[in-house]
C-alpha cells in the first residue's frame, strides 16, 4: 500500500485556508527561486553594475524575509511548500 499524498488541499473548511495558502506561496517561492537563478547568471555574466548587483541582493533579501513571514502566518514551514512529484522528485530545487 502506498502513502496518501503529502501535498494535497484539504477540504476541511478549518484548514482550507493553511491548505490554499501553502498551494499559493509553494507557486511565489518557485518564481522566486527562478528570480534568484537568474539573477546569480547575471552577476556572473558580468552584465550588470555594482549598484544594480546591489540592488538585486537586497530585493532577494527582502523576498526571501517576506516568505519566513508568510509561512510563519500561516503557520507553514518551507519544507511544507516542497510538492513531491513522485519519480521526478520534488518541485523546489533545495536552497
Amino acid at each position: 500500500m502506498t502513502d496518501p499524498p503529502r501535498h494535497h488541499i484539504n477540504a476541511d473548511p478549518d484548514t482550507a485556508q493553511q491548505s490554499l495558502a501553502g498551494l499559493v506561496l509553494t507557486v511565489v517561492d518557485l518564481l522566486r527561486q527562478l528570480m534568484e537563478r537568474q539573477a546569480i547568471r547575471r552577476v556572473d555574466s558580468d552584465t550588470l553594475d555594482d549598484e544594480q548587483i546591489e540592488e538585486i541582493g537586497l530585493t532577494l533579501m527582502r523576498l526571501d524575509e517576506g516568505m519566513d513571514e508568510l509561512c510563519t502566518h500561516f503557520g507553514l514551514r518551507r519544507e511544507d511548500l516542497n510538492l513531491d512529484l513522485g519519480p521526478l522528485g520534488t518541485l523546489l530545487p533545495p536552497g
